[in-house]
C-alpha cells in the first residue's frame, strides 16, 4: 500500500506515483508535502536526488486537480523557475507524468528552440509552466505572458542560478510577480545571496533541511583511483570491462574533453554520447533520452549540461576530472543514489589534483579510500583533512577494476 496515501492527495496522482514505482515518500517529501498542502511558504535546502520535484509538484497538482478554473490567457496559476533547459524538460516531463488524466494545462519553455509554440501554449493559459530565465523575461518583455492568475511560484535550484549569473534576471522576475501569492524556495546550499532572498520573497516559511551528505555517504559507495593522467582512458576502459556496468554517467570539465571520451569509447565498440552546451537542445535530448532508454550505455556530460540528469538506474558514475567546487562532487554522485537506491562513484586523481581531493574530502567529513589493486596506481599523499564526525564511506569493492 502506498504511503502516499498519508497526504490526502487525489487518487489519480496517488496512482500515477505507484506506476513510476514510488510507494514510500523519501524525507523530504515527507516534510514538504503537508506543508505545501496547507498553503505554507516553504525553504527548502536540498540537492538534486532527495525526490524534492515529487516534493513540490505533487502538492501543485493536487491543488489545481481539485480545484479547476477558467485561466485567463497569456497567464499561468504556478510558475516553477529553473536554471537550465535540462532541468526544466526533466520538472516538465515529471509532472506531466503525475497529472495525467487531469487534464491540467502544462508547458515548458527554454531558449534555442522554436518560440511560438510556447508562445501559442501560453496564450490558451497555463496551470503550470515551467521555464528558465532567458526565455521567460523575453516572454514577459513582449507582452505574451503576464502573472495576473498566479498562485504558486517555485524557485528550483537557486544557488546555481546564482553560479550560472543568473541572479539579476530571477530578481528581476520576481519583481514582476503578485505578492499574494505561495512561494518555494529551494537550494543546495545557503550563500549570502540566496539567504536574503529567502528573507526578502518567503513569508513565515516552513524550512526543510536534508543534509547534503545524506545521499552522498549512506547511499553511494565512493572510492579514488590515483594514476598518471596519459593512463586515465585505458583505466577508463578496464573498468568499462565490468559488464555490471550497464549505465555509466562520465563527468569531465571541458566540452572538447567530453567529445574526445565519446571518440575513444566508440573506437572501443561502446556506446556513448556528449551532452554539453555545445550541442544543440534537439541533440543534447536525443543524447539524453536515449540514455535513459539504455540505447548508449556511456554518457559523457559537463557539470552544467547534467543539472538535469534525473536518469533512473545508473549504476556507475566516474569523475574522469574532478570538480573544482566540492559542491558539485555531491551533486555528480548523487546522479547515481536515486529515489533511495545505492550508487557507486568512482574518482580518477592525478598528482595535480591533491587540492581538489583535499577541498571534497573537507567538505564531506572524510578521506574516500584509495584503490591501490588496479593496474595504473601511482603513488601519491593526499593532505590531512579536517576532521568531522561522520559515518565512514562504505569500503570498496578492489576487484573492479582488475586487469584482465
Amino acid at each position: 500500500m502506498s504511503e502516499f496515501k498519508a497526504f490526502s492527495l487525489l487518487e489519480s496522482i496517488i496512482d500515477r506515483v505507484s506506476l513510476k514505482g514510488y510507494n514510500q515518500p523519501t524525507p523530504i517529501q515527507k516534510e514538504c508535502i503537508p506543508a505545501l498542502i496547507n498553503g505554507k511558504d516553504l525553504l527548502g535546502i536540498a540537492q538534486t536526488g532527495t525526490g524534492k520535484t515529487a516534493a513540490f509538484s505533487l502538492p501543485i497538482i493536487n491543488k489545481f486537480g481539485r480545484n479547476k478554473i477558467d485561466i485567463k490567457a497569456k497567464s499561468t496559476r504556478s510558475l516553477i523557475l529553473t536554471p537550465t533547459r535540462e532541468l526544466a524538460s526533466q520538472i516538465m516531463q515529471n509532472i506531466d507524468d503525475y497529472s495525467d488524466g487531469l487534464g491540467l494545462k502544462t508547458k515548458v519553455v527554454y531558449g534555442g528552440v522554436g518560440r511560438q509554440p510556447q508562445v501559442d501554449a501560453i496564450a490558451l493559459g497555463l496551470d503550470v509552466l515551467v521555464a528558465t530565465p532567458g526565455r521567460l523575461l523575453d516572454l514577459i518583455e513582449t507582452g505574451d505572458l503576464n502573472f495576473e492568475a498566479l498562485e504558486v511560484f517555485v524557485l528550483d535550484e537557486a544557488d546555481t542560478m546564482l553560479d550560472m549569473g543568473f541572479f539579476n534576471d530571477v530578481q528581476s522576475i520576481i519583481s514582476k510577480l503578485p505578492k499574494k501569492r505561495q512561494t518555494l524556495l529551494f537550494s543546495a546550499t545557503m550563500p549570502a545571496e540566496i539567504e536574503i532572498l529567502a528573507q526578502d520573497i518567503l513569508t513565515e516559511p516552513t524550512k526543510v533541511q536534508i543534509a547534503a551528505e545524506t545521499v552522498t555517504i549512506d547511499l553511494v559507495n565512493q572510492s579514488v583511483y590515483q594514476l598518471e593522467k596519459s593512463n586515465k582512458l585505458p583505466l577508463l576502459f578496464n573498468i568499462l570491462e565490468n559488464a555490471d556496468y550497464e549505465k555509466v554517467l562520465i563527468f569531465c570539465k571541458t566540452k572538447y574533453g567530453a567529445d574526445i571520451i565519446v571518440k575513444a569509447l566508440e573506437k572501443e565498440s561502446i556506446t556513448a554520447a556528449s551532452l554539453h552546451s555545445g550541442k544543440t537542445q534537439a541533440v543534447r535530448e536525443e543524447a539524453l533520452q536515449n540514455f535513459k532508454d539504455a540505447n548508449l550505455r556511456v554518457l559523457v556530460a559537463t557539470d552544467v549540461a547534467a543539472r538535469g540528469i534525473d536518469v533512473d538506474n545508473i549504476t556507475l558514475v566516474i569523475n574522469y576530472n574532478l570538480p573544482e567546487d566540492p559542491r558539485n562532487y555531491i551533486h555528480r554522485i548523487g546522479r547515481t543514489a536515486r529515489a533511495g537506491k545505492n550508487g557507486m562513484a568512482i574518482s580518477f586523481a592525478v598528482e595535480n589534483d591533491v587540492r581538489q581531493l583535499t577541498n571534497i574530502e573537507t567538505s564531506i567529513g572524510q578521506a574516500i579510500p584509495v584503490v591501490t589493486e588496479q593496474p595504473f596506481h601511482k603513488e601519491f599523499s593526499k593532505a590531512p583533512i579536517q576532521s568531522k564526525k561522520k559515518k565512514p564511506v562504505k569500503k570498496t569493492n578492489r576487484s573492479r577494476a582488475k586487469r584482465k
